[in-house]
């Protein structure tokens, strides 16, 4: 494998979302049990793993957070049993990095990667987010995160079309 390919993860209790992410482009995506996604963690398929991790704000939970919680360990513990770097990415992280705002919601951040990366399109005219939907919008905020993060292990400089924008101090948040 040339760069790094990238699989990062949205994570759900039964399933979760994923994005497969390389040179700045998306490979792979879907919403898949966690089963079938483990056996995705491998040397064949990816040099590096994101994965959101689950973060306490005082507010009460259910079981659901829990189990998503175990599916993050065993996610982690799968990388980890191939040797294959991973990352923990933290939601505030992805609101901060994509639309730089801890105000931004999904909405905000799904449209701030289509002006970055490109439009979904259609089936006949598809564009480079093509397939992308549902849990694997986060898992591709992840992705682009995590790819331009040089703490990130096989970092090798920005991949993503952010890096034109120096000097830019907010993209597409909230507006009041």
């Amino acid at each position: 494998m040339g760069g790094m390919r990238l699989l990062a993860i949205d994570p759900g209790p039964e399933k979760s979302g994923y994005v497969v992410w390389e040179a700045g482009r998306v490979l792979l995506c879907g919403h898949e049990d966690n089963d079938i996604l483990r056996s995705h963690i491998n040397n064949d398929r990816c040099n590096a793993v994101a994965i959101e991790m689950i973060a306490s704000y005082g507010m009460a939970v259910g079981a659901a957070v829990f189990n998503t919680c175990v599916e993050v360990g065993r996610f982690l513990e799968r990388a980890k049993a191939n040797e294959i770097d991973c990352k923990l990415v933290y939601r505030k992280d992805v609101k901060m990095f994509v639309c730089r705002s801890m105000k931004a919601k999904d909405g905000n951040i799904r449209q701030s990667l289509i002006d970055h990366i490109g439009p979904v399109g259609t089936k006949a005219n598809q564009g480079p987010l093509y397939g992308v939907k549902s849990h694997a919008w986060a898992a591709l905020a992840i992705a682009v995160t995590a790819a331009n993060d040089p703490r990130m292990p096989g970092y090798v400089g920005q991949t993503a079309p952010w890096e034109a924008e120096k000097g830019v101090t907010k993209r597409a948040g909230p507006s009041r």
